[in-house]
């Protein structure tokens, strides 16, 4: 009760049908780049200015400006309120399509066969970090496709995930887990957009944690604090990076892929399953659109309680680049990307987004 009434105060009512998204497109400072970087690795100190993050620094919050601190606390409140009811919400939202997806995302990656193991057998070790990670939805399925399917019991997974309460709700799901997946689990607190900073998870609500000071006045803060970190993820550790259904939520996105570039071995893969546009199928577009702007928000209404936080999941997708243009941030953060560099899934409703750091 406490995460909805935050939530209602940090979602003002700014959202008019006179909105067009002519008048507030946000659009970034730099023409994408549509050339394959050098194959020496980013200098992260000199990241262009887009690419660092700015808490004041004007963003989107599904159609409305804010500012990417004030947007971080939002989308906080926002996952904090669905946690719960997420996984339930997702499968009315999509009519169960969001679990193919997830499937065919995860099976496209076959874990437990990384390429950057040395020597014939391709099951060597391998350490995934799944980002914005929440639920454990897809790390539980990398999890069971390595060590089930592959034979592979030495991959583990790091579920990272800047709120908490989501990541507390995929660690109770976790224990439901066989014994040798819970063993290659673990759950960090950190922001996508610098992973120098992290920390074990820290259950929500917690009795032990220290009294916080967000800007709702909630008495616990249910996102990351950089200021409690303990540890870091270091440069060049990580095989495969995931990201599904996370990364339109990011305050800056293309601090995060240049995050990803980073923790990242040469030859790793950055993977991403996101929602994208179906505009090359107009009819069924216009249907799409018209089912999730009127009947989403009313779901969440009815089954959650919570109609402001689907109203903003609905919005933070029709606000999220193109295919095209998403591809284009991947190649610009430093990524090799094959072919188009993505691949459609239901006609554009989603598309999964792949590109590789270079090797050396």
């Amino acid at each position: 009760m406490a995460a909805r009434t935050a939530l209602r105060r940090a979602l003002r009512p700014v959202r008019s049908s006179a909105f067009t998204h002519s008048e507030q497109q946000l659009r970034f400072t730099r023409p994408f780049s549509t050339t394959l970087p050098s194959r020496a690795a980013p200098n992260t100190t000199n990241a262009p200015d887009y690419a660092v993050p700015d808490p004041s620094r004007p963003t989107h919050f599904g159609f409305e400006t804010v500012t990417e601190g004030e947007k971080r606390e939002r989308v906080a409140g926002v996952f904090t309120s669905v946690a719960e009811s997420y996984d339930r919400m997702n499968d009315l939202m999509s009519f169960g399509w969001h679990r193919v997806w997830k499937d065919h995302f995860v099976a496209s990656l076959n874990p437990g066969f990384s390429p950057l193991t040395a020597g014939p057998d391709p099951r060597g070790p391998q350490h995934i970090l799944d980002i914005a990670g929440g639920t454990g939805d897809i790390a539980f399925r990398m999890l069971r496709t390595a060590h089930e399917l592959n034979g592979n019991t030495d991959v583990r997974v790091t579920i990272s995930d800047i709120n908490r309460a989501m990541l507390t709700v995929g660690k109770q799901r976790a224990e439901s887990l066989p014994a040798s997946h819970q063993a290659a689990l673990s759950f960090v607190e950190a922001n996508a957009e610098n992973l120098t900073q992290t920390r074990p998870l820290h259950a929500y609500p917690s009795a032990v944690e220290p009294t916080t000071h967000d800007a709702h006045g909630n008495s616990e803060q249910a996102f990351f604090d950089p200021a409690t970190a303990t540890g870091s993820i270091p440069s060049s550790s990580v095989d495969l990076y995931t990201v599904a259904f996370g990364i339109r939520n990011f305050s800056n996105i293309p601090a995060a892929l240049r995050e990803a570039h980073r923790v990242l071995k040469p030859g790793g893969v950055f993977a991403c399953l996101e929602f994208s546009k179906a505009t090359r199928f107009p009819v069924f577009n216009a249907l799409y659109k018209e089912w999730s702007f009127r009947a989403i928000p009313l779901i969440g209404q009815l089954v959650a309680a919570d109609r402001d936080s689907y109203q903003y999941l609905v919005e933070s997708i029709e606000r999220f680049p193109s295919q095209g243009e998403f591809r284009d941030m991947i190649v610009d953060a430093g990524f090799v990307v094959a072919g188009q560099g993505y691949e459609d899934l239901t006609g554009g409703v989603a598309a999964i987004h792949k590109g590789m750091k270079p090797r050396a």
